[in-house]
């Protein structure tokens, strides 16, 4: 009975055992099951519940997907634990198992222990032959960066006769690509051994050996392999062709070939849209685009984030900016590449303000955090705009949010802190940037050159060299030396600089000839700067443009006019605001009033866009020619009024004698909210000295230093004592030259002692002509000035013994001229002189008018 009982209590407990038993088959099922849900976690779980410690029951099969889900989980610990037990079941020569362990140490982020299987698995003999865990291997030192290891690898797998498969030639290619024209050759190889061993028609393949040799440069060899291939239905392969003829600068042969796939009815997708749009942005060719945004409309993809940003780019570069806000505003999930995109195109049309504005909204109102692209967007908007401060408050903002600096944002940073003066702050910059590419170099010294530190960019651009030597100044950096050497009219080192260019072939940039053209006009040299211009594309209008204002800075104004008459006439380029700004500045040294309105005609007969530096030069130009009436109306109607503009006007009427509208301008200015400049007060001044107003002119004097802080200049000083000397007041002009904080020039002794001639002081005109000879005893003027004052003093002999001194000396005075405009011509005359042609004409004439005259004064009454 006793052994009956025990019986039916071991036959209980076998039978719980077998209810509770899984079988090693049934959990290598459930653990690659959760592994392909993505369940990575769950299936590690599992397999070490189920004796781990003992893992004799685990199948050869289920180890690879146990080692992919430590590499997705990179779980390196788990990972070595399983890897040791493929060691004690002596698994660790199978090709599944070591390809896995392989891939598993290298998304572990253990290549050295990678290189261990492998070397531990290819000393099996037969088994390492097997081409999967090259690849493995090989594929790992690409992640790592290790071409030339892998490279060796793929060359040892060669010579063991390890035949390569797509995969094995595709991750070479691949690498290839990224590393460049280094590895043409092998490329070339490669591509020989897929012919030689019939390996062409994978179509993955031939995708990445075509974008190989775009990558290389080698676009015609990238369109023989696109011939060759048989089977284009693939739309990757044609996105390809798209993309690599973009990156070569061929935008035609792109967009035919996207209207190819669209008649070969390949399903485009948004890939293929934005390299089609791309080739319109760069070409700015916007029609092309315009019907690329059609087929978009048409497939539905007018949504997607990629083909939206790639519009609004296009249209951004193309000029078209309410377009690309119109594609903006039709985006409804609107994510930061699209915002970004919007803010790029407002910074690029120079519409700083907009992108700003943009920005705040985009971060308060849509709660969207910006990233380096929009920072470095913005922080170029702050320096175009001269907002230094806002510009340094998003600078804060990379320090209270872990933003990446980029090279983009580390450069936007050296512009604005180098626009705005801060010189440390943005060498500070400069220095803590891991790598100097030649965008860092030239806003340092853009910087520099547009803060007046000619000499620190110089050597600034010296040190460049001393510090790379792979680097080679590009034009921007050329054009800021010259600028530089122009500042300084350093004029033996820009001779330097320009042979050093003419070798290089920079000289036929632009922007370099123009820089050229104003380093000669600066250092007194318009025939050097002539030969510049003969050698540049005649079809730039930049080029003209720096010509014409080099003649008129060098009192050539005739040929400034002339030159502007052959761009007139000269087919491919045409005069713009900046072109006749320059010729309308020499014609008011002429006063040619005929020339400057048939100018004006022009600009508003073509349309030409009149800023205020054209409307400016307009107004100077009828002021000088004594037409102040036309340049009041240009002025009342100008929407934006520059303080160069007030200042003009306020001198165009004081030079005409009416100070009284001088002075009601002044206060129309100061209720506009325009602040005065020095040059105001002079033009203040001026009018008061020309119309008589002395206790006017001495208070707009005062008001000057007490309320506005400006020191005054000699310029100021000359013309107040001009002022008090034409009224009389000699000796008040003396006590304020004594008063004056600084030594007295020339030309305030001059003021003094023409006002002495014309009130007939000898005192005050002796001590004053004393002072200029002892300033410059070689100025026959002067001489000239004294001699009269002696002669209508009546003091004869001192006129003659000075008059001895001075033609001993060799001295003359220069004589005064004057010219009128006849005919569209300018006639000049010399005091004393007869050099104008039509001298003897209208000498005649005046004969005869004086006779007439006198004949008519002796009619008896």
């Amino acid at each position: 009975m006793r052994f009956k009982l025990h019986d039916v209590h071991m036959r209980r407990g076998l039978s719980c055992l077998a209810d509770s038993y899984i079988s090693p088959a049934s959990v290598s099922s459930r653990i690659r099951a959760l592994i392909q849900k993505g369940e990575c976690l769950q299936a590690l779980q599992l397999y070490t519940t189920h004796d781990a410690s003992s893992p004799l029951w685990t199948s050869v099969f289920t180890f690879p997907s146990l080692l992919k889900a430590c590499s997705a989980l990179t779980n390196l610990a788990n990972g070595k634990t399983i890897h040791a037990s493929v060691v004690v079941l002596g698994w660790r020569h199978d090709p599944f198992i070591a390809t896995s362990l392989v891939n598993m140490y290298v998304k572990c982020g253990s290549l050295d222990y990678a290189v261990k299987v492998f070397d531990g698995w290819s000393q099996s003999g037969v088994s390492a032959r097997d081409v999967t865990v090259w690849n493995s291997l090989i594929d790992g030192y690409f992640k790592f960066r290790n071409f030339k290891e892998g490279i060796d690898r793929f060359r040892r797998m060669l010579v063991l006769g390890v035949r390569p498969d797509a995969f094995s030639l595709s991750i070479v290619v691949s690498v290839l690509c990224k590393e460049g024209k280094f590895w043409r050759e092998e490329g070339k190889q490669i591509h020989g051994y897929m012919l030689r061993n019939s390996l062409a028609g994978d179509s993955f393949l031939e995708t990445a050996l075509i974008d190989m040799y775009f990558k290389f440069g080698l676009s015609t060899d990238a369109w023989r392999v696109f011939l060759e291939i048989e089977d284009k239905s693939n739309v990757v392969l044609w996105n390809v062709m798209i993309v690599g003829f973009v990156d070569s600068g061929h935008f035609e042969t792109s967009l035919e070939l996207y209207m190819q796939a669209k008649s070969n009815s390949v399903k485009l997708v948004s890939t293929s849209f934005t390299g089609a749009l791309g080739a319109c942005s760069r070409s700015e060719n916007s029609c092309f685009g315009r019907r690329i945004h059609c087929d978009v409309v048409k497939i539905g993809l007018d949504n997607d984030p990629y083909v939206s940003t790639s519009l609004l780019s296009m249209y951004s570069k193309c000029g078209m900016v309410g377009e690309a806000e119109t594609v903006f505003s039709f985006v409804v999930d609107k994510r930061l590449e699209i915002w970004n995109a919007m803010v790029a195109a407002y910074a690029d049309s120079d519409c700083g303000y907009y992108a700003l504005e943009l920005f705040g909204f985009m971060r308060q109102k849509k709660s969207i955090l910006p990233d380096s692209f929009t920072l470095s967007n913005v922080i170029s908007c702050c320096s175009m705009l001269g907002l230094y401060d806002y510009g340094k408050s998003v600078h804060a903002e990379l320090f209270k949010r872990p933003i990446q600096s980029t090279p983009a944002i580390e450069s936007a940073l050296l512009t604005l802190y180098s626009k705005c003066g801060c010189e440390t702050d943005a060498y500070l910059i400069f220095c803590s940037m891991k790598e100097k590419d030649m965008i860092a170099w030239g806003s340092l010294i853009s910087g520099l050159c547009k803060n007046g530190k000619f000499e620190e960019a110089l050597k600034l651009c010296g040190s460049m060299k001393d510090d790379d030597d792979s680097l080679k100044p590009d034009s921007d950096i050329m054009t800021c030396v010259i600028n530089a050497c122009a500042g300084l009219e350093t004029l033996k080192f820009g001779l330097q600089v320009h042979g050093s260019m003419i070798k290089t072939g920079q000289v036929m940039d632009v922007f370099v000839g123009s820089s050229l053209i104003d380093l000669y006009s600066k250092c007194g040299l318009p025939e050097m700067a002539l030969e510049v211009f003969s050698n540049m594309r005649p079809d730039n209008i930049v080029a003209w443009n720096s010509m014409i204002s080099c003649y008129s800075r060098n009192n050539l104004p005739e040929l400034s006019l002339e030159l502007f008459s052959q761009m007139l006439n000269h087919d491919g380029v045409s005069p713009d605001s900046v072109s006749t700004t320059s010729v309308l500045v020499a014609i008011s040294s002429t006063a040619s009033l005929l020339k400057g309105k048939s100018v004006h005609g022009y600009t508003i007969r073509l349309d030409i866009p009149s800023d205020t530096h054209l409307k400016n030069a307009l107004i100077d130009m009828y002021v000088k020619c004594g037409l102040s009436k036309y340049a009041e109306n240009i002025f009342r109607r100008m929407q934006h009024k520059s303080l160069i503009t007030w200042n003009l006007m306020i001198h165009g009427y004081g030079s005409h004698g009416d100070c009284l509208r001088a002075l009601t301008l002044f206060e129309e200015m100061k209720n506009e909210g325009e602040s005065p400049d020095d040059v105001t007060f002079l033009s203040l001044i001026s009018a008061c000295n020309h119309s008589g107003f002395v206790q006017e002119g001495k208070d707009i004097f005062e008001i000057m230093k007490r309320d506005y802080g400006i020191e005054p200049k000699m310029e100021h000083y000359a013309n107040m004592v001009d002022l008090l000397g034409r009224a009389g007041h000699l000796e008040e002009a003396y006590s304020f030259i004594k008063a004056m904080p600084v030594e007295a020039d020339s030309s305030v002794w001059l003021c003094l002692l023409s006002a002495s001639r014309t009130h007939h002081n000898v005192e005050f005109g002796i001590l004053s002509a004393e002072k200029l000879l002892r300033m410059e005893p070689e100025r026959g003027g002067y001489y000239v000035q004294l001699i009269n004052l002696y002669m209508e003093a009546g003091l004869k002999k001192e006129a003659a013994k000075l008059l001895s001194e001075m033609k001993e000396r060799g001295l003359q005075k220069k004589p005064g001229c004057s010219w009128i405009e006849v005919n569209n011509s300018t006639h000049v005359f010399f005091s004393g002189g007869t050099s104008s042609l039509m001298a003897t004409e209208i000498f005649n004439l005046l004969k005869i008018l004086k006779s007439n005259m006198t004949d008519e004064d002796n009619i008896p009454n």
